[in-house]
């Protein structure tokens, strides 16, 4: 399979509200993380930080020209694989040691990462087999109901267990934004990962609809309003109380 140049890895488009989207678009969308940066008065914000198989900090120059809050919305490979690079790492309690102690399983290296999650692999000296996440102790422990603040831009941290123990979503009231890591977003969700659990998966679903939301930047798959998140929300609550 063909590699891909590092200048190459990554795509970078401003979405509005002073959000920025940044992917690796060489890996397949099912497993391609969304990246979120939000640009602060005094501080910036990185909604997870992608594989990490190539520098995201010397190749997208946005995430290095303020102090930017590395946050992990949970400890999957393609969600914390740079926030090495970061010297404010944050992530919820209940998934600090995986950040900080990240194994191949423990992170779903194991069983998802392979040449096939790729259109064009990483580039030397990258291989599938060697591939680990590395080490990001966090700078800060996040509980529900903590607030990232940025000066001017102040997000909610909501903890939505349910994908993984310590999942969040961060909240803004102001501009009605939700930023929603991998509990819910607009393709496959996965509920069976080694640490899911349905319960916890369905309180977060019923805590999520009830958001004034405005728009919602998923962990995976285009960004959508306020009417499809609570359809999809709707849909997924109808099935599972019905089943």
């Amino acid at each position: 399979m063909q590699r891909a140049a590092p200048e190459d890895w990554y795509r970078v488009e401003r979405v509005g509200d002073d959000v920025t989207h940044i992917c690796e678009p060489f890996i397949r969308e099912f497993y391609r993380c969304n990246m979120w940066h939000v640009r602060g008065r005094d501080r910036d914000l990185l909604m997870d930080s992608g594989m990490g198989v190539v520098s995201l900090r010397a190749w997208v120059p946005l995430v290095t020209e303020k102090r930017c809050f590395a946050v992990a919305s949970h400890t999957h490979f393609d969600h914390i694989g740079a926030h090495h690079e970061f010297p404010d790492r944050l992530v919820h309690a209940a998934e600090a040691t995986l950040l900080a102690h990240p194994t191949r399983t423990g992170t779903l290296v194991e069983p998802y990462v392979s040449d096939e999650i790729f259109t064009r692999l990483p580039p030397e000296p990258y291989r599938s087999a060697a591939y680990v996440v590395p080490a990001a102790p966090a700078t800060r422990i996040l509980a529900d109901g903590d607030v990232i603040d940025l000066g001017n831009r102040h997000f909610e941290v909501i903890h939505t267990p349910g994908h993984s123990p310590g999942g969040i979503a961060l909240w803004e009231a102001d501009t009605g934004i939700l930023f929603s890591g991998d509990i819910v977003y607009d393709g496959p969700l996965v509920e069976d990962a080694y640490h899911s659990d349905s319960r916890d998966y369905h309180a977060s679903m019923k805590r999520l609809h009830d958001l004034p939301v405005r728009i919602v930047h998923g962990g995976h798959f285009p960004s959508y309003g306020g009417e499809r998140h609570r359809r999809i929300i709707r849909r997924w609550l109808d099935e599972k109380e019905r089943g």
